[in-house]
């Protein structure tokens, strides 16, 4: 199979300014309907894509084969990739940091491969560590969750930024969206709020793959595009979830241990901006929710919402760590009855609302870490004002709707 490359540049507007942008294997419908990852087809077409290039990679655990391999494993044991360098993310290359953690720089027991630390590292102490390292390709492999305070995707946008600033050329290769790309929902970041957990405007819930992430920031946000390519996927359908992709599921991050979890997470993720538990600790983290003093009222009130394809439970339980670690709290549990009908982030919103009508020891956390998760101050202000579910969506629809329309213009996939 040999690629196909096709110039961006005419596509539209916003992708006419980067010059410096190509697609290849644009993305096609097979007769089989058998999902294709980016890494796959690189492997089908010899890495073509990366001859003569000395290759570093931006990985963790969830950079797999079908097989359950890593790639970086195959990669290194194949003669026709030169691979210098893995650049790990939080959590780690291996994966064996927690949250807000990482592995720091060490050479890989496996490969013998040096391991340079990125997190929390962006701008030119990013490029200087790419410069350090030797390559000339950065290629980027790791499963996002398809939230805007997953912090991968800002490891996407970091490298791409030193890579330009290095001289580097810059290889994304995608994967699905686990919850679909079906469409972009939430409120979407202001700029003065950006931290790691958000650095552009750029909706709670994107609905884009890694692949077409990049293509947004380097026609979006980069003060100058990076040189980039993407090799996509083939098979893959926006209105599918994972197990549609008959791929193995690795937890991205120690929190994220099923696809179900990614379902909730872009709306519950918002229960770390309160004094509540977010169900670190448990088996069930972002769809049990909870706190001392809550009790059954939460989820009666909860299910008087008549939210979509989703119930609620009451539910107990006693964290191992984090929030109220050993200590039996009380809340809710999540059950997604009708996906294609759930909606994550006006569930979030919902549950919000009603936590705070119903349990009078609701804060949020001191430092509004809310705002940073959100985007602004809007949530924030319009649940303490006594808003409802409604009014408080109703709040950012028109700043959604026009991401919406920037996002069109980067989709790859139908």
């Amino acid at each position: 199979m040999r690629f196909t490359r096709r110039t961006l540049l005419a596509a539209t507007p916003a992708l006419a300014a980067t010059a410096a942008t190509t697609t290849t294997a644009a993305a096609a419908d097979t007769g089989g309907r058998r999902l294709h990852t980016g890494f796959e087809r690189l492997v089908a077409d010899g890495y073509s894509v990366l001859d003569g290039q000395r290759v570093g990679i931006v990985t963790n655990p969830t950079g797999i084969t079908r097989e359950a391999r890593h790639i970086v494993d195959v990669m290194h044991a194949d003669e026709r990739v030169n691979l210098l360098a893995v650049f790990g993310p939080e959590h780690g290359f291996r994966g064996t940091a927690q949250a807000g953690g990482s592995e720091g720089r060490h050479d890989d027991p496996a490969t013998g491969l040096p391991v340079y630390d990125t997190y929390l590292k962006s701008g030119r102490p990013l490029a200087d560590i790419f410069t350090a390292s030797g390559v000339d390709t950065v290629v980027f492999d790791i499963q996002d969750v398809g939230a805007r305070f997953y912090t991968y995707i800002w490891t996407l946008f970091d490298c791409m930024e030193a890579a330009q600033l290095a001289g580097k050329r810059f290889v994304v290769l995608d994967r699905p969206n686990p919850v679909t790309g079906r469409s972009a929902q939430g409120p979407v970041l202001h700029k003065e709020f950006a931290t790691f957990i958000g650095r552009q405007p750029i909706s709670q819930a994107h609905g884009m793959t890694v692949a077409e992430l990049a293509l947004l920031f380097n026609g979006e946000f980069l003060a100058a595009p990076v040189p980039l390519e993407t090799v996509t996927m083939t098979g893959w359908r926006r209105s599918e979830f994972f197990d549609a992709a008959h791929l193995p599921w690795v937890p991205p991050s120690p929190n994220m241990p099923t696809p179900d979890t990614a379902l909730v997470y872009s709306g519950t993720c918002l229960f770390e901006g309160t004094n509540l538990s977010e169900g670190r600790g448990t088996t069930r983290p972002f769809e049990l929710l909870g706190a001392e003093g809550v009790d059954r009222r939460w989820a009666a009130a909860a299910g008087e919402l008549g939210l979509p394809g989703v119930h609620f439970r009451e539910a107990y339980f006693t964290p191992t760590f984090s929030k109220f670690q050993g200590k039996t709290v009380g809340g809710v549990q999540l059950h997604v009855h009708d996906r294609a009908a759930y909606d994550p982030v006006r569930t979030g919103i919902g549950l919000l609302v009603t936590a705070k009508r119903t349990f009078p020891g609701f804060a949020w956390r001191p430092d509004n870490w809310i705002d940073k998760l959100t985007g602004s101050t809007q949530v924030r202000t319009a649940i303490d004002a006594g808003a409802s579910t409604d009014e408080v969506v109703a709040g950012w629809q028109e700043e959604l709707a026009a991401f919406r329309r920037i996002r069109k213009e980067y989709l790859l996939y139908r």
